[in-house]
């Protein structure tokens, strides 16, 4: 992994080595350009994975995980988020990164700076880095509700 990069939002170019960080970097670009296919890519498929954030709720299997984020990319909200402040530990299978996001969700009539405290665990399955857990919390009540009014309307 490349220690000098302290941000991602999918605009970074990747180190190409197949790294959990080539994954990291490429399921921010999917999610940051509304891409579900990419966020398909990048997640593990079936029954395994489990997504737990205040939008979506608990999430388990990838078919559940990709309606909340159809439902998210298709509402009137868009959500654009860079991961910072992140630490980065893994084996050969296994991969955390534990850090925060920051950026903005906008509708046509509003802007709402966002901050989420976010955890992402990545496994190597058939030789490819896959997302298998993502937690997402939010430490400020007042933006979370004006946060959640702005996607559910």
């Amino acid at each position: 992994m490349k220690p000098n990069i302290t941000e991602v939002d999918g605009g970074e170019t990747k180190p190409g080595e197949g790294s959990p960080l080539d994954a990291l970097i490429e399921f921010y670009r999917a999610f940051n350009d509304g891409d579900l296919a990419g966020l398909e890519a990048v997640w593990l498929g079936g029954s395994e994975p489990s997504m737990d954030n205040p939008i979506g709720g608990i999430r388990r299997g990838w078919e559940e995980i990709a309606d909340g984020y159809s439902k998210l990319f298709r509402g009137q909200a868009k959500v654009h988020v860079t991961f910072h402040d992140f630490t980065s530990q893994g084996a050969d299978d296994w991969h955390l990164f534990v850090g925060r996001e920051r950026g903005a969700c906008r509708t046509a009539k509003e802007t709402l700076d966002v901050a989420f405290r976010t955890t992402r665990w990545f496994v190597r399955s058939d030789g490819a880095w896959r997302q298998l857990h993502h937690h997402g919390s939010v430490e400020d009540p007042k933006m979370l509700a004006n946060y959640q009014r702005l996607i559910f309307g």
